[in-house]
Order: structure tokens, then sequence, then C-alpha cells
């Protein structure tokens, strides 16, 4: 009886121990992406992947590789779809017309901040109808835009639209190329760790790109010697999963998951925004020139921008797709978030 009772026992919590074990199992998340490590949005993404280790206790074991360890910026979401990396921060643009409804938020003087673009991008409405069915083969977490940018340039201020003619200007996603051009400039596709070379050569006179690109993660200072304050673009970027990965943990870990990046726009868009001030300062500080258009020539950018947003509407709903109704909805929202959010226009 005493050895039929044992035996009893002993099954029981070898079932017992057998059913915990795996939830007690490591679990590796390599959390990838190509901003430099000093960036502050790449010290976000590190410490929100700190605390789901932390949070998980201990069961998510963080793997981290920023700075483009793993590839150039045009392969991140892929990254995550094949399971390379389970977590990979991507740039909308670098794969140019793979998530064209997501880039219309790169259409000029479309938001006026980060915090505005990336509350934008997480409407339920715009991701349910619109975003998330350009996003196949991942979970996506989350979306959001830098700070809008500016022209900065080498040798030649641009003060006015006419000055853009004959310049070489490197754009950050196909739409700031159609704005290039219809400004006049000749756009010239550049990565952006190769922004600071091309500069130093003379293979371009200029660039769009926001102050926390050019003077902290690029590090342009002393390189560049004048910067047009237009804000007239953001660029779209996302957080990635791999489902594959998520499908695999446990409930409590997906909710988990879930949780820590609900509700965190507003935090993610001051991440970016915060950086305009610190950025523009390590160009100035290196020499540079800083100025804002004046009324009559902002006018004119403006209205350059908002043909060159109606031509990209026009195109792509040749191609079936629902441009503007994506369009009017983003446009409604930025008006309601400006409200209540940093705005650089202001």
């Amino acid at each position: 009886m005493i050895r039929k009772t044992v035996a009893v026992v002993g099954s029981a919590l070898a079932l017992s121990f057998a059913s915990v074990a795996p939830a007690q199992q490591k679990i590796e998340m390599k959390l990838a992406h190509f901003i430099p490590a000093q960036h502050p949005v790449s010290k976000w993404m590190e410490r929100w992947g700190e605390e789901l280790a932390k949070n998980s206790g201990g069961r998510i074991e963080l793997k981290y590789f920023p700075g483009a360890q793993m590839g150039p910026p045009p392969v991140y979401y892929d990254m995550a779809r094949n399971g390379q990396a389970e977590v990979a921060f991507f740039l909308s643009g670098g794969t140019p017309g793979r998530f064209a409804i997501t880039e219309l938020i790169n259409l000029p003087y479309l938001v006026g901040s980060s915090e505005i673009g990336t509350k934008v991008l997480n409407e339920p409405e715009l991701r349910t109808k619109y975003l998330d069915p350009e996003h196949k083969g991942v979970r996506l977490l989350m979306l959001m835009t830098h700070q809008p940018g500016q022209i900065i340039t080498t040798k030649k201020a641009i003060r006015t639209v006419e000055d853009m003619k004959g310049m070489r200007i490197r754009f950050s996603s196909p739409t700031i190329r159609d704005f290039v051009a219809g400004l006049g400039a000749t756009p010239v596709g550049i990565q952006p760790s190769e922004i600071a070379e091309a500069l130093q050569k003379g293979t371009v006179d200029g660039a769009f790109i926001d102050y926390g690109g050019a003077g902290i993660a690029y590090k342009l200072g002393g390189i560049i010697k004048y910067s047009t304050e237009m804000y007239s673009y953001v660029a779209s970027f996302g957080i990635a999963m791999n489902p594959d990965f998520y499908n695999k943990l446990p409930a409590d870990l997906k909710k988990l998951v879930d949780d820590s990046i609900r509700g965190k726009e507003k935090e993610m868009g001051e991440a970016w925004d915060g950086i305009d001030g610190p950025g523009k300062k390590n160009l100035t500080d290196g020499g540079a020139e800083a100025f804002r258009l004046s009324a009559a020539e902002d006018a004119k950018f403006r209205k350059i921008g908002a043909d060159v947003a109606e031509a990209k509407l026009k195109e792509l709903e040749g191609k079936g797709l629902p441009a503007r109704a994506a369009y009017t909805l983003m446009k409604s929202l930025s008006e309601k978030h400006a409200k209540t959010s940093k705005n650089f226009w202001n």
C-alpha cells in the first residue's frame, strides 16, 4: 500500500515538473535594427527588450543587435518575417513600393511631429483598414515616424525654391524623391550610413534628413554648412515580430508582449521629437547656419508638396489602391492629434 502511494505521488510530481519545465525554459529573442546604438530610439528599443526579459521572469533572453550588425536597412522587415530575427525595426521606404499606403504618411507637410505621426499610424481604424494588410508575414507591433526633416547642404544655402535648381539632394523615401524632383533638384538615393561620405566627396550637395539623424545618428556636424528648417516630411518605421515566435509563446508571455507595446505612441513620439534640439545643436556647434524660409517661400514649398501628394495619390489609385481614402483619413487624424501633441509647425 505504501509502495503504491509513493508511486502515485512520484508520478504526480513527475507530471507536475514536466508541465512546469517548458514554461521555465529560456526563449531567445533576437532584437535587430540598423540605427546606431547611441541613438535615443535605439536606447528605447533596448530598454523595451530588457523589460520584456525582466518581466518574463527571465524566460525571455534578449540578444540585441543594433547598428546594422545583421545587415543593411532594406533587409530588416524580412528578418522578422523569416525568423532570422525574432523582432526587427524596419524602414518602410527601405523597400520602395512594398508599403505604398503606409508610406503616404511621408508625403510633404502631412504631420508636424513624430508624436503626431506615430499616433496617426497606430490609430485602430487606419491600421485595420489600410496598414496591417500591407504588412504580411509578421506580427506588426508598432508603426512610427521620426520628427519632420529639413534640407541640409554643404556649400549653398537653400532660401528659395529657385535655389534648388541644379542641386543633387539625397532623398529618404520614394515620396521625398518626388518632392526633391518637384522642387527642381536631382534626387539621389543613398543609404543613411553613406550620407557623410557622399557629402564630403561632393557626390551630393545636400540631403533631406531630420536633425536627430543628421546631428546624432550619422554625425554630420562639421560637414554641414546650412540647414533650411522646413519640418516638411517624416519617414515611417515599424517594429515587427516573427509570427511563429509569437504563436509559440505561452499565453502569459503573449499578453506580456502585447501589453508592453500598447499605448506607447506618445512615448515613442517624444523620444524622436526630443532629439531635434540636440541634433540641431551638434550641427550648429560644427559651424552650420540654421534658418527658416520666409512666409512667401514656405507657401511655394508647400504648394509643390501638395502637387507631389496629389500626383502620388493619382498614381496609386491608378494601380487600384485605396490611396485617397487612406490619405484623407491620415490627414483628418493628423489634424486631430495636432491639437494635443508637439507640433514643430507652431
